[in-house]
């Protein structure tokens, strides 16, 4: 079937060379000579010749040698001709192609742009028109010191030979400055790059703007001037302790200047009509820079260790020297700590506009946010409840709204179906519902139970682990916060099996048999398809480490997890 990479042509020709082409600028690909485009195998007939002629013809015209066969498919002869993905762009009679699904289309023009500037970094291109009178010494001489004091640049004073310097960090080749050292030390940057700076607004809302500020100059201003700026549009409270007054901020410092500085030094400099833009709303702050992920990096990724791929290497080199960031692509990592202490929502990380947006919120739920998500004024109430209290019980809700309990049961749902609530615990006792993601349903995770001195897990004892028992069982932590453990016998071993029986399922077999329906020889019957705890498996409910209920790892096993899926307890 014809693809991304795979196209059938009846007989060779320009269409075949001009697919082959948009193969190479894409990821690769083949064309099978023989097929129609219907997929009817017609087959060829083709001599040593025709094969010299055919390689001679893609190396001439591309400049890419192919990898070609000659295959028996159904019956006939058909000709595989296999490219593999270029490193240096590809044309075909003077124009260059891609692949786009199933289709070989030539590239617009933006496209090709880009495709040409793909390996090339904006930073280390030689600015022909600038000159060492423009560099504003006394940023260097800043830079030096700081970098020095952080011992990651020994070598030089601050008296030093500026084009010494810059020789030795890459921002200057042969006596001629790159745009990296425009950007990074120059007194006017905007000379060069009109939409090299950054705006710092402060709206109402989306149209309301009640202060703005554009900031310019090199880099190391702007993100001092910009953290100020900043500053001045957020709220500030004090806390004394111990005679120590300490400033607490709407949003943590290390992680706005963590965003500002991410936002000036990762953006594409190759998009010059575009600025970079800081907005802060009355509930939120949004940072914003043209450029989206570097390539091979997903948001899910982001979030977790990952490599440093910098777009602008020689900016992000001159922030490390100076102590700005570091170089090992943990900026992520240490913004979202930084918002978690502060016991605020995570930060959302978005590929939009073109570029990569960071956004911090003060609080999601506001009582416009939450009206417009239709809750009921009881149900405000009781996230209002939950801001303040951090949990709130079936019975709390009860007396907070004067209703009956299947009302109270029915309305905390649909709380938790909006994703605001999330529910701790089984049904019962200790159960309660926290918001989304906070520190109480982060801790629950881990099987404990806040509020009560509980703790429920669910054990899964096998030989072989089922995939789908082990997929509800992370669904379940998930979803409810019910933490598991997977204990694996293997190779199977009786004592082993007899010790896990021994200490928990002996002593509770009576009052399990009441409560299951299944007896303790039943989980051990070789009726049943296996003997002892482990074959082929037993999930158990404890409560801190009390055995509370039972059921076999086979077909009833997977029904049970999918009830306490959907129930969210037994």
């Amino acid at each position: 079937m014809e693809g991304v990479n795979k196209e059938y042509k009846e007989s060779f020709g320009d269409a075949v060379l001009k697919t082959l082409c948009g193969f190479a600028n894409t990821n690769g690909g083949e064309v099978i000579i023989g097929i129609s485009d219907k997929g009817e195998v017609k087959g060829i007939k083709i001599t040593n010749e025709d094969l010299e002629r055919i390689t001679g013809k893609i190396v001439g015209k591309l400049g890419i040698h192919p990898e070609i066969t000659i295959e028996n498919y159904k019956g006939k002869e058909v000709l595989k001709i296999r490219v593999q993905k270029s490193n240096v762009p590809i044309s075909f009679n003077g124009r260059y192609y891609e692949r786009v699904g199933n289709t070989t289309r030539e590239m617009e023009s933006e496209k090709l742009k880009e495709f040409f500037l793909k390996g090339v970094n904006w930073d280390s291109i030689v600015n022909e028109s600038a000159n060492f009178n423009e560099i504003d010494k006394e940023t260097v001489r800043r830079f030096i010191r700081t970098a020095k004091n952080k011992g990651r640049l020994t070598i030089f004073d601050e008296d030093a030979d500026i084009r010494t310097l810059f020789e030795h960090l890459k921002l200057s080749i042969d006596g001629k400055l790159t745009n990296g050292a425009i950007i990074l030390f120059g007194k006017n940057p905007q000379k060069y790059f009109l939409n090299a700076v950054l705006r710092v607004a402060r709206l109402k809302n989306e149209i309301t703007i009640v202060g703005d500020r554009l900031i310019e100059g090199n880099l190391f201003q702007q993100v001092f001037e910009a953290e100020e700026a900043i500053k001045n549009f957020i709220n500030v409270r004090y806390e004394i302790k111990e005679l120590v007054r300490k400033e607490i901020w709407d949003y943590p410092l290390d992680a706005i200047r963590e965003a500002l500085i991410n936002s000036l030094i990762h953006r594409d400099y190759f998009k010059w009509n575009v600025q970079t833009q800081i907005k802060i709303f009355d509930d939120y702050i949004w940072f914003f820079n043209i450029g989206g992920l570097p390539e091979g990096i997903t948001l899910e990724q982001l979030k977790k260790p990952h490599p440093s791929v910098p777009r602008n290497p020689l900016i992000v080199h001159v922030f490390y020297l100076a102590g700005l960031i570091e170089e090992v692509g943990s900026g992520i990592g240490r913004i979202m700590e930084s918002i978690k202490h502060a016991e605020l929502p995570e930060p959302e990380f978005k590929e939009e506009m073109g570029g990569f947006s960071v956004y911090f919120r003060k609080d999601i739920y506001t009582e416009e946010h939450l009206r417009n998500l239709g809750l009921t004024e009881r149900q405000i109430k009781a996230v209002f409840y939950v801001k303040e209290k951090g949990k709130i019980t079936n019975k709390e809700y009860q007396e907070l709204n004067g209703v009956s309990k299947p009302t109270a049961t029915r309305e905390l749902k649909e709380i938790e179906e909006k994703d605001i609530f999330e529910k701790v615990g089984i049904t019962g006792k200790g159960t309660f519902y926290c918001l989304k993601g906070s520190q109480w349903a982060q801790r629950a995770q881990k099987g404990i139970t806040m509020g009560s001195n509980e703790r429920w897990t669910i054990n899964y004892y096998c030989k072989d682990i089922n995939p789908k028992i082990k997929e509800l069982l992370e669904e379940i932590k998930k979803k409810h916060g019910i933490g598991f453990e997977i204990i694996q016998n293997t190779p199977w071993d009786e004592k082993k099996d007899k010790e896990i029986y021994e200490k928990y399922f002996k002593s509770r077999s009576r009052i399990l048999k009441k409560r299951t329906g299944k007896s303790i020889t039943e989980l051990r019957s070789k009726r049943a398809g296996h003997y002892f705890v482990s074959i082929p498996g037993t999930i158990a409910i404890f409560r801190n480490d009390i055995l509370e209920y039972w059921e076999l790892a086979i077909d009833e096993g997977i029904k049970f997890l999918e009830r306490f899926l959907e129930k969210g307890g037994l």
